[in-house]
C-alpha cells in the first residue's frame, strides 16, 4: 500500500494502516491490569473491522506470541504500544488542561477514530470538532452508534481532506474564530510533505484567537532519515517472520512522506506568537515508567511533543 498524492481512504484495510492499529492499541491498553488510559469504545473498531491482525494485538495474542518466537521483537513491539499508551495520555491530560482553562471549541485534524469526544470527562459546553475523511468519520460514527456509545461533549464531524479547504468546511460547521480553540495534532505530521505540514499550521495560526493552544506530535531530525527507517521497516520484517499473528502487519512508513528537511514545529510556532514547551518521546516515556529496555532506543519513534499557546494583545506588547 504505497504512499501517492491522491492516497484516499477508501476501505477498512487503509483504517487498519493507521487509525485501526492506534485504537487496537489503545484497546489493548484498556485491558492491562493499571492502564493509562482507559479506552472501552477502541475494541468496538477491532471488532468491527473483523479477525485480523489488530484484534491480534488487541487480546494480546501477538505480543504473546512474538515473546515465545523472540524476546527482544516482544520487547520492542511492547515500547511501539507503550509509545501510543503515552502519547494518547499526553493528549489526553492536554485538551483537558484546555478545558479546564476556559476553552471550549477543540479541534482534532485527521481525528481517525479517536474517542476524546465519547471518553472524556468534559465540563460544560464543549464542542469537539473532528476534521477526517469521510469514509473514515463515516466508519466511525457508524460502529460508535451500533455499540450505543453517546458523546460526553458535544461532536461535530467535519468530513473533509485536509489537502482541501478545510477552515471552510471547519467555519460552515460552526467554528468561531473570535474564540480561543485547543487543537490536536497527533500523529499526523509524518504523512505531510513539507509543504503540507507547513500550510497546515498556517492555517491554524490564522483560525486561532488569542489564548488557543496547540499540541503536536513533531518530528526530531531523526525520525525519517534513511537510517532510522530502514531499522524499523527491518524489525517490521522480523516480527511478521517470527509470528504467523503478524504477517498481515501493514508497514506504516510505506504512507509517510520521508523528506527531512522541515521546519522545526515548536520553532515555527514560536516565531509567531506561540509560546511553550517541547518533551521528547523518550522523556514521555521515562515520566509514565514506560521506557524501552537499553538497547531498544530506537524502537520508539524519536518524535517530539510539542505544546503552545498563543499570546494575548498584551503579551505581545509587552514582549
Amino acid at each position: 500500500m504505497a504512499r501517492t498524492d491522491n492516497h484516499t481512504w477508501t476501505s477498512t484495510k487503509d483504517v487498519a494502516a493507521t487509525a485501526l492499529g492506534v485504537a487496537a492499541v489503545r484497546a489493548a491498553e484498556t485491558r492491562n491490569e493499571d492502564p493509562l488510559i482507559r479506552d472501552p469504545l477502541a475494541k468496538l473498531f477491532v471488532e468491527a473491522a473483523g479477525q485480523n491482525v489488530w484484534s491480534m494485538v488487541t487480546s494480546g495474542a501477538a505480543y504473546d506470541e512474538l515473546r515465545s518466537a523472540d524476546p527482544e521483537l516482544a520487547a520492542s513491539m511492547q515500547a511501539s504500544l507503550d509509545h501510543i499508551a503515552t502519547r494518547t495520555k499526553f493528549f489526553d491530560e492536554f485538551v483537558l488542561a484546555a478545558a479546564d482553562a476556559g476553552i471550549r471549541q477543540v479541534v482534532i485534524l485527521a481525528a481517525g477514530l479517536d474517542t476524546r469526544a465519547w471518553r472524556l470527562p468534559w465540563p460544560d459546553a464543549i464542542t469537539v470538532y473532528e476534521l477526517d475523511q469521510p469514509e473514515v468519520l463515516e466508519f466511525k460514527l457508524a460502529t460508535l452508534r451500533e455499540g450505543e456509545a453517546l458523546p460526553a461533549a458535544t461532536h461535530v464531524e467535519v468530513p473533509v481532506d485536509l489537502r482541501d479547504d478545510w477552515p471552510q468546511a471547519l467555519l460552515r460547521a460552526g467554528f468561531d474564530v473570535t474564540a480561543p480553540a485547543a487543537w490536536l495534532v497527533e500523529g499526523l505530521l509524518p504523512f505531510l510533505s513539507v509543504a503540507s505540514q507547513d500550510l497546515l499550521f498556517e492555517r491554524v495560526h490564522e483560525l486561532s484567537a488569542p489564548n488557543s493552544r496547540v499540541a503536536a506530535e513533531a518530528l526530531d531530525g531523526e525520525f525519517l532519515k534513511p537510517g532510522s527507517v530502514a531499522r524499523h521497516r527491518a524489525r517490521l520484517q522480523r516480527m511478521r517472520t517470527a509470528a504467523a499473528t503478524l504477517a498481515e502487519l501493514s508497514d506504516v512508513t510505506e504512507l509517510w512522506d520521508l523528506s527531512e528537511d522541515r521546519a522545526d514545529v515548536a520553532d515555527w510556532l514560536r516565531e509567531r506568537g506561540w509560546h511553550g514547551s517541547v518533551l521528547t518521546a523518550a522523556q514521555l516515556l521515562a515520566r509514565h515508567d514506560r521506557s524501552a529496555p537499553a538497547g531498544l532506543a530506537d524502537a520508539t519513534p524519536p518524535s517530539l511533543l510539542v505544546t503552545a499557546r498563543l499570546d494575548t494583545g498584551d503579551d505581545r506588547q509587552s514582549g
